[in-house]
């Protein structure tokens, strides 16, 4: 196995099927590719994926649990770990591994929302920048299985930041690639608490985040001011 597409799910019964389309397609399409879904769902998740050719392990609830557990199970010699409600670039999988053949050891994609609006458009722009603040797990992260057991995967003491944290500790082992394509992500967020809000909002995580804040209060923050 080459590549293991790692998804975390948790109540996703809206939109996954969207996304496995097209991440089952362009696997379908691709020798030695697997699909891995970490489900830790309450609704009808499980019930559509299981329509899918994927692979489906249950895990507890949170982010870098569910990828941990994810690539446990994954048998590639390349991890990319997608968000539920984000569509990969066409040809990703070949985009991913000549990327690895030419000594790329980790990275991702630049994001782009499905909203059109201006504004929206200019926080995707953005994501070409190879600044943390400009960094987020939507974007999507492809990494070796050899880096990814060198440092240790995830941290699972994290409630919210493991994105960020990981990139901070692969940049201490090996560069981290932007490459060229975009990952399209949900913008459902934003329209439920306003594209300048939320975008405040997530200013002040990273934020927080940097000065080394306690998960608690992080995470609290979040769950008080995001719907």
């Amino acid at each position: 196995m080459n590549t293991s597409i790692i998804i975390p799910t948790y109540n996703e019964e809206a939109g996954i099927a969207g996304t496995l389309r097209t991440v089952c397609k362009a696997a379908g399409e691709t020798q030695n590719v697997e699909v891995i879904i970490s489900d830790a769902s309450q609704d009808n998740t499980l019930g559509i994926v299981s329509d899918f050719p994927v692979r489906i392990c249950r895990s507890q609830k949170g982010r870098a649990v569910q990828m941990n557990q994810g690539a446990r199970m994954a048998a590639g010699k390349i991890l990319y770990f997608l968000h539920a409600d984000s569509i990969p670039p066409e040809g990703f999988i070949n985009t991913i591994a000549k990327a690895v053949e030419r000594g790329k050891t980790a990275g991702c994609f630049q994001l782009g929302f499905d909203d059109p609006h201006w504004l929206m458009q200019t926080y995707g722009w953005f994501t070409q920048l190879p600044m943390p603040i400009c960094r987020g797990g939507d974007q999507s992260l492809f990494i070796t299985r050899d880096l990814f057991q060198r440092i240790g995967g995830f941290n699972e003491t994290l409630r919210i930041m493991e994105d960020i944290e990981i990139i901070e500790r692969i940049s201490r082992h090996a560069a981290f690639t932007i490459l060229d394509d975009i990952v399209v992500t949900s913008a459902r967020k934003y329209a439920v608490n306003g594209r300048i809000r939320l975008q405040v909002i997530f200013g002040m995580i990273h934020l927080l985040y940097a000065l080394g804040f306690d998960q608690d209060i992080i995470a609290g923050y979040y769950t008080r001011n995001i719907h």
